[in-house]
């Protein structure tokens, strides 16, 4: 490695090098710059010449980074994020791109529908969305706008309340109570917590069980059973009729679907508006 310049490296080869970090790659960093994977390399071993220090391993499965490049990662996000921060207060230039991050069934319930109504408030605002398949997935996650499901109360994370989860059998159309359950493993209240509330002594078979509230409001959709539906993650089907709510009592819970952003990252008078819209466009 050459010998390290004085100063500080062109934007360029930040750019760049924090996409690489963030995505895992120099394809992925490629493609949301629209250079190709050549260009990309030779740029970040422009800023591994300058920094004097080799910030990925590059093996044949692809690349990853190197101790240095990790603890480099960071400080340059956060350089990057503050620039941008301060060009945004300094020239008053709303952003142009808002990328929110979430389950993926979140992302298909709450922000798909919403998006509509966001384009109406923000018709030049292009919307990107990250889609996990596990709520632990958001702790990695770096996209800073993020939904989360929970009790609002995130170490170092504001956070806004999108809507309340609550609990109610539902089921397709033809399909009534005494049909079988659909039972739903992991944290949410479960038929015996329902039955208990709704003073319910016998519950019917189940057949079935999900791990994931999605793929349960999808069997009972299907006509698989009657599921005890997030009513939040089922309104489309509801709405629909695709879904209906059988006349029994719901169960409210302490939990609920959050808008979470970092603390630090709604400095930007322009930020706080563009996450006060989106929240308005999820809550409609």
């Amino acid at each position: 490695m050459a010998k390290k310049k004085i100063g500080l490296p062109p934007l360029d080869w930040l750019r760049v090098f924090e996409a690489a970090g963030r995505l895992g790659g120099f394809s992925a960093a490629a493609r949301e710059f629209g250079l190709t994977q050549a260009a990309v390399s030779q740029r970040i071993g422009n800023l591994e010449a300058w920094l004097g220090r080799t910030l990925f391993v590059r093996e044949a499965r692809g690349v990853s980074l190197t101790v240095e490049g990790e603890s480099y990662l960071p400080l340059v996000q956060d350089s990057l994020q503050a620039l941008e921060r301060n060009t945004e207060d300094l020239f008053g230039k709303s952003p142009r791109e808002l990328r929110v991050a979430g389950l993926s069934s979140n992302i298909h319930a709450l922000v798909v529908p919403a998006l509509a109504r966001f384009h109406q408030m923000r018709p030049e605002v292009r919307v990107m969305t990250d889609s996990g398949a596990r709520r632990s997935s958001l702790d990695e996650e770096r996209t800073w706008l993020q939904i989360r499901y929970g009790r609002g109360a995130w170490p170092g994370r504001d956070a806004a309340l999108i809507a309340a989860e609550v609990l109610v059998p539902m089921a397709a159309q033809g399909v009534a109570w005494g049909a079988p359950l659909i039972d739903l493993r992991g944290e949410r209240p479960a038929w015996r917590h329902w039955a208990r509330q709704a003073d319910q002594t016998d519950l019917p078979p189940s057949q079935i069980s999900f791990d994931s509230m999605e793929h349960a409001i999808s069997a009972a959709r299907q006509g698989m059973g009657v599921v005890l539906g997030s009513v939040p993650l089922a309104r489309a089907d509801l709405q629909a009729g695709l879904l209906l709510r059988l006349d029994l009592p719901e169960l409210p819970t302490k939990d609920g679907y959050w808008l979470t952003w970092p603390e630090e990252r709604a400095k930007s008078k322009n930020q706080r508006a563009l996450i006060g819209d989106f929240l308005q466009a999820l809550q409609s």
